[in-house]
């Protein structure tokens, strides 16, 4: 049966009036994708990967850098100061580094409007280690005795307000001050009574140079009333404005990372000796440890989340800093910390 002319261009229009629809659908979709391309990160850590940096090794195996849409690239700064530089010049997007480093950085009157974003130590790991054997087995054995320093350990920074709170007269503790690539060794040898440091490094450190753990005393600044945060995130104010959904994406992968390392330390401490040269397992796994239970699990996190600070802890914080730093133009807590890019409280609790 012959078709009726009508009903044959009726059809013809409605089957390319599809077809253009399909195409533009096509279009759009090519478009969406080409929208989704991921967004390239440049991330900077102050120092050589160990398993403090557990949780952004894992965000990157484990895909969940990728997840957010993000194209996350890691490099070794020279340092806290060269970390910070490249985020305020904006070769780095982002970087972890100590906030109390950040806190002096912003002291200075032009200093570039840099923040930290997120908080991963919420209690810093600052510590004075020290041998049993040479009469130290508290915080106030201290006095008569020698404390090495490391060249550029800022921990030292609280040694002041440290031992004001806690009675210590600091004239009545020699300084021995060194490099640190001989902090451990000398301390080991007996040159010094105690160095000060980060208890995850030179405390670890020391077990391995094979002195024995029961002649070793960590005494942590937090448990003798230093307020100081640890390790934060510090984001490029250029790249937060323009990019914030970006920021948000980059730090809820930090907080599976986080997560991930917390459930399953023995997996993280596999991922973290694959990115290092010449890694201990065993080392890297007893750090990783150390680090979730003193420095990152804290009461305070257990209660708040993740991430995020007690602006009045901070400022306290700032005041036990000036007990050893003449602050020119002492920043407020707005100037170091942004919270805008956290997630609400049901995506920083850690379980």
């Amino acid at each position: 049966m012959r078709a009726h002319p009508t009903i044959a261009v009726r059809c013809f229009l409605a089957l390319t009036a599809l077809l253009g629809l399909a195409c533009f659908g096509a279009a759009e979709t090519r478009a969406e994708a080409e929208t989704r391309q991921p967004v390239a990160i440049q991330l900077s850590l102050d120092r050589p990967v160990d398993a403090s940096a557990a949780p952004f090794v894992l965000a990157a195996t484990s895909g969940l850098f990728g997840a957010e849409g993000l194209a996350v690239t890691t490099h070794i700064a020279s340092g806290p100061a060269d970390a910070i530089a490249r985020v305020a010049a904006g070769s780095s997007d982002f970087a972890l580094v100590d906030i109390n480093v950040l806190i002096r950085f912003r002291d200075k009157a032009d200093a570039p409007p840099v923040k930290a974003v997120f908080v991963l130590f919420n209690k810093a790991p600052y510590a004075i280690i020290a041998r049993k054997s040479r009469g130290i087995r508290a915080l106030s054995d201290i006095e008569g005795k020698t404390l090495g320093v490391a060249e550029g350990d800022f921990s030292i920074w609280f040694w002041p307000a440290l031992a004001h709170q806690n009675g210590i007269k600091i004239a009545s503790v020699k300084q021995a001050r060194f490099s640190a690539a001989v902090r451990e060794p000398m301390l080991s040898a007996g040159q010094v009574d105690a160095v000060n440091g980060f208890s995850y490094l030179a405390g670890i450190n020391l077990r391995d140079r094979g002195v024995p753990a029961d002649d070793l005393t960590v005494l942590r600044y937090a448990d003798y009333g230093c307020e100081a945060y640890g390790f934060a995130l510090i984001v490029n104010p250029r790249f937060a404005a323009a990019r914030p959904d970006a920021v948000k994406g980059f730090l809820r992968a930090v907080i599976a990372g986080t997560q991930l390392a917390i459930n399953e330390p023995g997996g993280a401490a596999d991922a973290v000796v694959s990115q290092m040269d010449g890694g201990s397992r065993d080392l890297e796994l007893e750090r990783l440890r150390t680090v979730i239970r003193d420095n990152i699990v804290t009461g305070e996190v257990k209660r708040n989340g993740i991430g995020g600070i007690d602006p009045a802890r901070l400022d306290r914080s700032m005041d036990q800093m000036a007990e050893d730093f003449k602050f020119q133009k002492r920043p407020s807590v707005a100037n170091i910390f942004d919270d805008a890019f956290l997630p609400p409280l049901g995506g920083r609790l850690i379980n």
